[in-house]
Parts: structure tokens; sequence; C-alpha cells
């Protein structure tokens, strides 16, 4: 995968993150997450592929260890648990006024816009939508099907939400989803793997993003308890569903714990899955929402302090309020 390495420290040395889009580098926000942002880059050289960046490292030694971990990530989810991903690549360039930082970015091929997840969801049928969640359960069975044959010293996490999943050869002119379609998996810049016990990423990174008053509360108190819901199956399998409180959908939820249910019934029994309950999933879901509510809310705090009282630069972008 070519990627243009002069381009790139470019665009993150004129980047303004308050208006990504607006920059001498011409760039579409294609989405975003906590930490960051995924774009392409609207010049014929970068066609086809999408950018997500992570400003989280100070020294080599770190991004080395990432880029290693995010290698290993893809390898392992294509060749040895079966779910398909996009061709990936890496580059990372020195930022800051004294290059102290550095900022990666994880490449992808990119896929239609349209085909993601979250914007299938709205335009097929419900039955179609139960479909789709049946296929992802069939997908992440892949995963906790690999972990429990205990491949020694191994084992694999995963984040299953709705907006990770691209419908291969999806056609937004005449959109569905059949028991045919094939998935693909594109959140893989967060390697979610332990060896021996040990992360192969550093999760403490991600906390970059919190203020920084902040990032030894949520250490103590939060970290390992949210880095560990990737690896339980039954947490990934509340978060999907709480995804469609998310995107706007309550009204199907019901009939998708049944259809959960259903499966790890037949399927999926041999993991032995309590039933999941209506009540279990609002209520993971308005905790989800009030801490990402408070969470934002402080980093909107940290944004301004950085940037119209000291001066600086703010590395993340955050977007407009999101409805919820």
């Amino acid at each position: 995968m070519k990627i243009d390495h002069e381009l790139l420290e470019e665009f993150e040395r004129m980047l303004d993150t308050r208006q990504p889009e607006d920059g001498p580098v011409p760039i579409r926000v294609l989405g975003f997450g906590e930490i960051s942002l995924v774009f392409e880059i609207l010049t014929e050289k970068n066609e086809g592929l999408a950018f997500k960046r992570l400003p989280i490292f100070d020294t080599e030694e770190q991004v080395a260890r990432h880029v290693n971990a995010y290698n290993e990530y893809n390898r392992l989810l294509k060749e040895e648990v079966g779910i398909n991903v996009p061709p990936y690549g890496t580059d990372w360039v020195f930022s800051g006024k004294k290059k102290k930082k550095i900022t990666l970015f994880c490449v992808q091929e990119k896929l239609n816009p349209a085909s993601i997840g979250n914007q299938v969801i709205h335009h097929v049928s419900d039955e179609e939508i139960k479909i789709l969640v049946g296929l992802i359960l069939k997908e992440l069975t892949k995963v906790w099907d690999f972990n429990q044959k205990k491949v020694p010293n191994l084992e694999i996490g995963f984040d299953g939400q709705i907006s990770n999943w691209a419908v291969v050869d999806y056609d937004e002119n005449d959109p569905r989803v059949t028991e045919q379609a094939r998935l693909s998996y594109v959140d893989t810049s967060t390697p979610l793997f332990r060896i021996d016990g040990e992360e192969a990423m550093e999760p403490v990174l991600f906390l970059k993003s919190a203020p920084s008053g902040l990032r030894w509360l949520l250490k103590l108190l939060f970290l390992q308890e949210v880095v560990d819901r990737y690896y339980d199956f039954r947490s990934v399998v509340t978060d999907l569903l709480a995804n469609f409180y998310k995107e706007q959908l309550p009204e199907i939820v019901p009939s998708l714990i049944d259809l959960v249910n259903e499966f790890f019934t037949n399927e999926g029994k041999q993991f032995e899955m309590e039933p999941f309950t209506l009540e279990e999933i609002e209520s993971y879901y308005k905790g989800d929402k009030r801490i990402w509510v408070i969470f934002q809310g402080f980093r909107r705090m940290d944004r301004f302090i950085k940037t119209k009282i000291l001066r600086k630069k703010y590395d993340f972008y955050l977007p407009d309020k999101i409805k919820r």
C-alpha cells in the first residue's frame, strides 16, 4: 500500500482539529472515534484509501509496539479466526512544535460509506436488519470459538458494534441484506489481543484524549474494566444491541434480543449464555450514554482551555453534539 508520507506530514502540520476539512490538504471526514479521526485525502494519488489518525504517541518505541500489534491483529483476524478485513498499512509522522509527539495513521482500503453497518440499518427493512445482526453473531462466534480452543498464551478481544462492520458488495441504489451477504470488519486500529495475559497494545495511551487531570482517575477506576469488556462475549453482544438505541431505532431492540437469545439457544449453545433482557440492554445503554456525555463535556472544556487560554493546539477531533 503506497502512502504519501510527505503529504501526511503537511496535513498534520497544518491541521486544525476544529475544522479539519478546511486545511490546505483537501480531505473529507468519513467518521470518528473517541480519539481518532477517519478521513480520505481528496487527491488522485490517495484515491481509494481511508486514514485513521491516532495522535497519542510520545516515543518511537510506543508507536512501533502499536504498529506491530496492529499488523498482527489484522493477521490473526484474517488468517487464524477467519474474519475478513480490508487491505491495510501504516505510516507515522512527528508532530508538534518541537517534534516531540508522534501521530500514527492506520490506513485501509476505503469501503463504500453506504455499506457501513450503521448506515445500512437505516435503509433496509427490519427483517434485513435482523439478518445483518445474525450474520454479525456468526462472525463474533468465530472469535470466541478461537478463544475457547485455548491457543497457548493467546486471547483475542473484539469490538463488535454495528459501525465496525461493512456489507461487502452492498448497493445503495438497491439496498438489501441477504443471508448470503459477506461482511468485512473495519475497526482494527485498536489491536485487542493478549499474550500471556499482557495486552499487545498499550491501553493507557488511549486515555490521551482525556483531560490530563482526569487520566489518573480514569486509569484507576475504569481502564481495565473497559478493556476487559472486549474479551467478554456477553459484553460485546450487549454493546451491539445497545447500538440500536444510539442509532435511534429503539423499536427494533426487543426483536433483536429475541433473535440473539434464539441464536445462543441453538447455534451458540456452547457458550452457555444467559438470556439477554430488555432491561439489561436499556440499563447498559443509559449508563454508557451518561458516561459519554460527561466525558465529552470535560473534553470540550479541556479544548477551550488549551486553545483559547493557553493558545496551544488541541490534538483531537471533537464532533458536534451527537443525538443519542
